[in-house]
């Protein structure tokens, strides 16, 4: 099992924080899916997330958040 460390994950992002956040959306997602229950996932999703967002085949882009008015 490969271990995605803090450093490697800052280095697809702008900061280790934004990476766990990527990875994490993405792994909601990808769960969001159905899938054969006849294959045996041999790793977690947040594991198989992490993974992709530091061989950079994951993209993502920064949503600005919109301000309520009152």
């Amino acid at each position: 099992m490969r271990i995605v460390t803090p450093s490697e994950v800052a280095t697809q992002t702008q900061n280790k924080y934004l990476g766990v956040l990527v990875a994490a959306k993405f792994a909601k997602f990808v769960n969001e899916f159905p899938r054969d229950r006849s294959v045996d996932l041999e790793q977690k999703l947040t594991t198989r997330a992490l993974d992709e967002l530091v061989r950079a085949r994951l993209k993502y882009r920064l949503v600005r958040r919109r301000r309520q008015e009152v």
